[in-house]
């Protein structure tokens, strides 16, 4: 079996969580979907919104959006769309509550998050707690799209923030953070895959998207193991993406990367931490570690590398 899978294996069953264990599992040992979901919704509240560490740079036990949307990219990364799972009903319920949201935007960052070890960037200075930007309510709108009740309110109000989100994105002259493009990007997806045409140009939204995307792509590979910078994995992880034609040589480059680059003990390199909490950051980094194994075989993967021949 390929070395490079074997170590990185080894790593996942001597450290993952429940749920990274699961996620590993289905991808690449025929895991059940049924297995994923079981331990994804030991993180869900009874609002149901996500928290727990889900995200792991948050011990925040409360609901968050951030947290929702990494259960939303969950049951995106195993495919699983049925709306009827109470995990995807509670999400639901949760964005339809109002919780954390100001009419416009679901919240980056939440007040409480600052009662609980966290990375800086998801301390929250103020009340209002919102960043006004679409990381991560693009993705949420597009999720609202994608599944709920075409003919309730949460359904409108997903259409709503889409078109909004649509129009400044439309009109934008500036270079979007890259986890703002992701959360474009997938909203697009859903867009797509809900067969509602009519919402937004969809043409329009992915001319625009290109060039955001051609343009957070980081090409000083030098920069790529110390920085905290975007990679073409941020935005797709096969050749059959939009994207991947005009960025074809630097995501070509990232697939021999990652091969390179694995450590030892069949990890990556985790480039960030935090400035305070370095015990529960110890922790946190090695949850990061096994999310960073399972992106990176499924990007090998993607551009063809045979993992376990």
């Amino acid at each position: 079996m390929n070395t490079v899978y074997l170590k990185a294996r080894e790593f996942i069953y001597r450290n993952a969580r429940p749920l990274d264990l699961a996620r590993w599992q289905y991808h690449f040992e025929n895991g059940s979907k049924d297995a994923v979901l079981n331990a994804l919704a030991y993180y869900q509240n009874q609002d149901g919104g996500f928290g727990h560490a889900l995200e792991p740079d948050a011990w925040n036990p409360n609901s968050s959006p951030i947290q929702t949307w990494v259960a939303t990219e969950i049951l995106r990364e195993i495919d699983y769309t049925n709306s009827t799972h109470p995990v995807i009903k509670g999400i639901m319920n949760y964005l339809e509550s109002g919780k954390d949201f100001d009419g416009k935007y679901w919240y980056n960052t939440i007040k409480s998050n600052n009662d609980y070890p966290h990375a800086e960037w998801w301390h929250t200075e103020s009340e209002s707690a919102c960043h006004n930007d679409y990381n991560p309510t693009a993705c949420i709108a597009g999720f609202i799209i994608r599944f709920a009740n075409r003919d309730g309110s949460l359904y409108k109000l997903g259409c709503r923030i889409a078109t909004e989100a649509f129009e400044q994105l439309k009109s934008a002259e500036r270079q979007y953070d890259m986890h703002t493009t992701a959360c474009f990007i997938r909203l697009m997806q859903y867009i797509e895959e809900s067969g509602e045409k009519d919402i937004i140009d969809l043409p329009i939204l992915k001319a625009k998207l290109l060039v955001q995307v051609n343009g957070s792509i980081n090409h000083n590979t030098a920069e790529w193991e110390t920085s905290y910078i975007c990679k073409p994995s941020q935005f797709f992880n096969n050749r059959n993406s939009i994207f991947y034609s005009e960025n074809k040589d630097i995501a070509e480059y990232e697939w021999e990367y990652i091969i390179k680059t694995q450590l030892p003990d069949g990890s990556w390199n985790i480039p960030w931490g935090w400035n305070d909490y370095p015990n529960e950051w110890d922790i946190s980094k090695n949850w990061w570690k096994s999310n960073g194994i399972i992106s990176n075989i499924l990007y090998l993967q993607g551009f063809g590398n045979p993992l376990k021949a």
